[in-house]
């Protein structure tokens, strides 16, 4: 069952503000969206097939992702001019 719900972040702490329907110890996956960044979750983030570039190769990709130093967050804020 999926349930999109409202947070605080507090002390290093996700905390909800509204109750779960979760099992004690309960594994799962959260997306963050900050307020007034919703309208992201309206894209579709799967490409079709006619979106994809057949012309570059796997290993292509790995020798471009291997020059990555660090954390793949810190290389794409980096690109974005947001360090």
């Amino acid at each position: 069952m999926i349930q999109q719900i409202d947070a605080v972040y507090e002390n290093g702490v996700l905390r909800p503000t509204q109750p779960l329907r979760l099992s004690e110890h309960e594994r799962v996956r959260v997306m963050i969206v900050p307020d007034g960044d919703e309208d992201l979750l309206d894209q579709d983030f799967n490409s079709s097939d006619d979106e994809l570039d057949a012309s570059v190769t796997l290993e292509q990709v790995h020798a471009v992702m291997s020059k990555i130093r660090g954390s793949m967050d810190s290389a794409i804020d980096e690109l974005r001019g947001e360090y």
